[in-house]
């Protein structure tokens, strides 16, 4: 299928044909969370939009190696480079080694990501996998003479590098207006100026995640491990960097500077960003506490939410919106989507009740090339969903005898519109509601909770919640009382 897909490059801040660096190979990095706890509605956002990218672009022929990480160490509080790091923060007040927060915080992303049928990345480096090639990055920098040691600690030299390039060229700041809109925060003395940025950070006696370098026990800086795993998968030029909007300055902007100093030029030929979640204007974090976790979504329970909604209510929600568009979260949107979800999937129910005639009253390629110019406009999948709402109208027209399909376009009719809706929207059709899949599901069920049983009298309550909370990410809620556990779809 030939690719006439326009993407916004935020670096050129405009639509562009999107032309691959090796066609058909394809390298797209996007960062990822940073595990310290549950995913919320604003995570979903960017593994949705670039679900999305990577199914489309698996679809027009392109080899994709998708890239995203996990942030398991030097995120700092506050996006800073003081403080405690979360995932440290988090193990200190579990009591628990980091790790086992990463691991379990990680597992729970992957299933939370399973119940929204986003697809897993190709690759899925952790930062502290990849001290060794962060600390090379470090050498060369210095080397350059773009950085600088104090106390222990690597910064970045920005002043040093705007001399010879442009910090700011991704996001448009300019280093005199942050030089006058920053301040010497307090702790950060030992840096030349405010703006620059940690490369490697002595860790304090109380600072659990460290690891021996040449200047001190300590760990990478967050923006540099994005340049060390994106250049150790992808290589040194890849062809799109994606993340939220958020990550745009200053994540990515130090990025490029780190990039452009190590390997002579920025890492990616395309950035694109999604915009973010927010409610009542503000956006959605962990870090300003009004999340709302995807658990909460699934099963109901959160002081914001009227019902339970179900992982697809979530996915579509996201997609009814263009990814470069604020989504304001409210219960009515939520609804509305649930909605149109249902409709969407009772129409493509209805296609098999469709019978073939002699004629077609409907221009079947004419619709296709509609969808496809609205997935080639910067992945519009607003538009391509209004397009599918008017193909539940004819479907709807074919079932009562009011429009008509010969055999051979009713035939490339559904395989378009199972392409669309399942494979690159990614879309889950309704579970089946026969009576041989009920009693199919009521008799796993049993099973399932009998397992959970068995592992609470073993004292196993890792294992009892990981059965629990898996089920509830499939929106399947588990209520124990005296008599046994029960459960229920919501």
């Amino acid at each position: 299928m030939k690719s006439e897909l326009k993407i916004f490059n935020t670096l050129s801040r405009k639509k562009e044909i999107f032309t691959p660096i090796k066609p058909p190979h394809v390298g797209l990095y996007v960062c990822g969370p940073t595990v310290y706890g549950d995913p919320h509605l604003g995570h979903a956002r960017p593994a949705i939009t670039f679900d999305i990218l990577f199914r489309y672009l698996s679809t027009l022929g392109y080899k994709v190696r998708y890239v995203r990480n996990i942030t398991d160490v030097g995120h700092l509080e506050n996006d800073a480079d003081e403080g405690e790091d979360k995932v440290a923060q988090k193990a200190r007040l579990e009591e628990l080694e980091p790790m086992e927060v990463v691991q379990y915080y990680t597992e729970r992303y992957h299933t939370f990501m399973n119940a929204l049928h986003v697809k897993s990345p190709s690759i899925e480096p952790r930062a502290s996998g990849h001290i060794i090639e962060q600390l090379a990055i470090v050498e060369k920098i210095l080397k350059e003479g773009f950085a600088y040691e104090s106390n222990g600690s690597v910064y970045f030299d920005v002043e040093r590098y705007n001399q010879e390039h442009q910090y700011g060229t991704l996001s448009g700041r300019v280093l005199e207006d942050l030089l006058s809109t920053t301040r010497q925060l307090e702790g950060q003395t030992e840096k030349k100026n405010s703006y620059d940025f940690a490369l490697w950070k002595k860790a304090t006696p109380s600072h659990i995640m460290r690891w021996p370098s040449r200047f001190s026990d300590g760990f990478p800086g967050w923006h540099l491990e994005c340049t060390a795993m994106s250049a150790r998968y992808l290589g040194e030029t890849f062809d799109i960097h994606g993340g939220g909007m958020d990550l745009l300055f200053p994540h990515h902007e130090c990025e490029i500077a780190q990039s452009t100093i190590a390997h002579g030029h920025g890492p990616a030929r395309y950035w694109m960003h999604n915009n973010m979640i927010t409610i009542n204007g503000q956006k959605m974090g962990k870090s300003l506490g009004n999340f709302i976790t995807l658990e909460e979504f699934f099963t109901g329970n959160h002081a914001l939410i009227e019902k339970a909604y179900g992982p697809m209510t979530i996915r579509f929600f996201i997609l009814q919106a263009h990814y470069r568009s604020t989504v304001d979260f409210s219960n009515d949107a939520l609804m509305a989507a649930e909605k149109g979800l249902l409709r969407l999937m009772d129409g493509m129910a209805q296609l098999a009740k469709i019978k073939a005639g002699t004629s077609t009253t409907f221009d079947v390629e004419a619709f296709k090339n509609k969808c496809f110019e609205a997935l080639n406009d910067d992945l519009n999948t607003p538009i391509l969903i209004a397009h599918l709402f008017d193909a539940v109208r004819i479907i709807n027209q074919s079932v009562s005898g009011q429009a008509h399909f010969t055999e051979k376009d009713l035939t490339s009719f559904t395989e378009l519109l199972h392409l669309l809706v399942f494979d690159i929207l990614g879309l889950a059709p309704p579970e089946n509601s026969g009576s041989k899949s009920s009693e199919t599901l009521d008799g796993v069920m049993h099973l399932v909770l009998d397992m959970r049983q068995q592992a609470k009298a073993n004292k196993d309550w890792g294992t009892a919640d990981q059965i629990r909370d898996a089920l509830s990410a499939l929106g399947i809620v588990v209520k124990d009382s005296k008599e046994g556990a029960t459960w229920e779809i919501k």
